[in-house]
């Protein structure tokens, strides 16, 4: 138990300082320091009604006169002494907006699904009703007898100043109700656990910590805020102009999150809390308490680690079940992976509003259309985070403003979610012409890697594929310091010296004198290039000094080939059969070598890889 607290605490802090947030920076950090409009700028009173300061001074200056000349004007009654300066009641609004706040999205994240189906509400009602409390508390703050109705639910609470925070605690309400944090595996299990109704000890305590792990960067947000108000002059000579400043940001902020313009900013900015995230999240300790959002069903993709710098085994890709429909279809008919067969398939969870999820849909796209007529087939899974989700049209909107345009699958019961043991939003598996998981990468990121492992998958299914260049800047800049893929191709072949190529007839070729430069290839003995592949002849030798981890070459044929790094025999390979990707060097670091292979007579060698 102790261990599932503070991993609920943690991945509060962690989400607290995420970018997903900073919509809701500046409201909290304005709510702190604005007081009640009536109070700011006017004397606090004593408890008998005489009011400290300004104003009493004549009278304190003549009830002083009075009680020198030793008593009253008869001289019969000394004079009472003044009472005491009543203390200045202090701005509890920062406690208020944060406990609202963890109150509203604790409870609601928890139990809000199951009110709204017992209710047959619509799914996104309490988003409106975020939207709407924003908007009031916003109208509060710029017209007090607006903010005096907003209060008067507390008005029977005993404490005076409890009753005067309670439009801060009300707006705390509001922004629990939009709050969308970025989600990592501790609030994906307290929110599937509040979708399904399965509400543990376990559950109720990972989201009390996460709560208060949340809690406590917002609260010194808010503080800063009320110290803000309280320290510089021009706040307090300003109070009423911040106070109104602060409810029309309270109302943009609603009609920003209405128009998802908020989403664009958050688009924006880089996700600069995944990694400890994910160190902490996802560490072999959380995943041991949170082990119980899964049953022993697909065990095999454990055998896969997230981002793996290789292509691995993972099983038999689960069926895409419980779907309660699809759209970007035709008719909107359902997707069978069998039907996928022979395809490389890449299948995405994410949902629309997950900031993380939106920054990732601009590499989906560039691969949809790079890499379709190559036999890329990409299926969206949407596993909704919040109740708002699950509404098909707010789906449909939320992806025709991303531009996806691939199949989508609305896996509202997150019951594909399950079979895929999954996680984390946005995850991407890869699986392979077979039906076989392969590859799976979670959260942001190494969009490179799981590039280059797409592009072997569909040379694994088709090794005579031609292959556009890859797509973004994070490949160019990999590219920089690794061997860039090199086809076997009289015309798309780069790097290569020595004996110019003779198209598509059996040629004699010899090595050129001296080293090889990094990244060039050269050839020696008999071979035939051709467009598709170069087919080895007569003492046939190939030579490629290259950069990289691993070499690897797709070949075809029968017979052998003797690898030889930096003079020295490795390894032979056998090759038998159709197309198929070998691995030629595995070193754990990257290294510039000189790769040599000598290749029996009639192999056919297609395109080097190199990772």
């Amino acid at each position: 138990m102790v261990t599932l607290i503070l991993i609920g605490l943690l991945g509060g802090l962690i989400t607290a300082v995420s970018p997903c947030i900073l919509p809701v920076l500046p409201v909290v950090f304005l709510a702190g320091g604005t007081g009640r409009g009536q109070d700011a700028g006017k004397p606090a009173r004593s408890p008998g009604g005489t009011e400290v300061g300004g104003g009493a001074a004549g009278d304190g200056g003549r009830a002083a006169d009075e009680r020198g000349s030793g008593g009253t004007a008869d001289g019969a009654v000394a004079s009472a002494p003044p009472a005491a300066p009543a203390r200045v009641p202090r701005n509890r609004r920062p406690y208020a907006v944060v406990a609202g706040l963890v109150v509203s999205f604790a409870f609601f994240t928890l139990l809000g699904v199951t009110i709204i189906s017992a209710l047959g509400l619509p799914q996104d009602i309490l988003r409106y009703v975020g939207l709407g409390l924003l908007v009031l508390i916003g109208l509060g703050l710029i017209f007090p007898p607006v903010e005096r109705l907003l209060e008067k639910p507390f008005a029977r609470l005993p404490q005076r100043q409890v009753n005067k925070e309670g439009s801060a605690f009300a707006l705390g309400l509001g922004l629990g109700l939009l709050y969308v944090p970025c989600a990592g595996p501790v609030l994906a299990a307290i929110t599937i656990a509040g979708a399904r109704g399965e509400i543990s000890s376990d559950i109720v305590v990972l989201t009390l910590s996460f709560a208060v792990g949340t809690a406590v960067p917002l609260l010194v947000f808010a503080l800063a805020g009320r110290r803000v108000a309280d320290r510089v002059a021009a706040f307090r000579r300003r109070a009423r102009g911040l106070r109104i400043a602060a409810g029309c940001l309270m109302i943009a902020l609603a009609l920003g999150l209405a128009l998802d313009v908020t989403a664009a900013i958050q688009r924006s900015l880089p996700d600069y809390t995944s990694g400890v995230q994910k160190k902490i999240e996802d560490s072999d300790a959380a995943r041991q308490q949170l082990s119980g959002l899964y049953d022993n069903s697909n065990k095999e993709l454990s055998r896969c680690e997230d981002g793996a710098d290789e292509l691995r085994s993972c099983g038999k890709a689960p069926a895409l079940e419980g779907i309660d429909s699809w759209f970007n279809t035709p008719g909107d008919r359902p997707v069978d992976l069998k039907s996928l067969r022979g395809k490389v398939t890449l299948v995405d969870f994410w949902t629309y509003s997950c900031i993380n999820c939106q920054r990732a849909v601009p590499h989906l796209r560039d691969w949809e259309r790079a890499y379709r007529d190559a036999g890329l087939r990409i299926i969206g899974v949407h596993s909704p985070e919040f109740a708002f989700e699950k509404k098909r049209s707010n789906v449909v909107a939320g992806a025709e403003k991303l531009g996806v345009d691939w199949p989508v699958a609305l896996d509202n019961d997150l019951t594909t979610w399950d079979n895929y043991r999954n996680r984390f939003w946005p995850a991407k598996y890869l699986i392979d012409a077979e039906g076989t998981v392969r590859y799976f990468k979670f959260g942001e990121g190494e969009y490179d890697k799981t590039e280059k492992m797409i592009r072997e998958l569909l040379r694994q299914a088709d090794p005579t594929v031609t292959l556009p260049e890859p797509t973004g800047r994070a490949m160019d800049d990999l590219a920089a310091d690794r061997t860039p893929e090199t086809y076997l191709s009289n015309l798309r072949i780069r790097g290569y010296v020595g004996t110019p190529l003779v198209d598509d007839r059996p040629t004699a070729y010899r090595f050129p004198k001296g080293s090889l430069p990094v990244n060039k290839l050269s050839l020696d003995g008999t071979w035939a290039a051709g467009y598709e592949q170069f087919t080895a002849g007569k003492d046939a030798k190939l030579a490629f000094t290259y950069r990289a981890k691993n070499a690897n070459l797709v070949l075809a044929g029968t017979g052998k080939v003797t690898v030889l790094v930096n003079g020295e025999a490795t390894k032979t390979i056998s090759v038998t059969g159709s197309p198929t990707l070998y691995r030629l060097t595995d070193d754990k670091e990257a290294r510039t070598a000189r790769l040599e292979l000598r290749v029996d007579e009639g192999i056919q060698a297609y395109v080097f890889t190199f990772g």
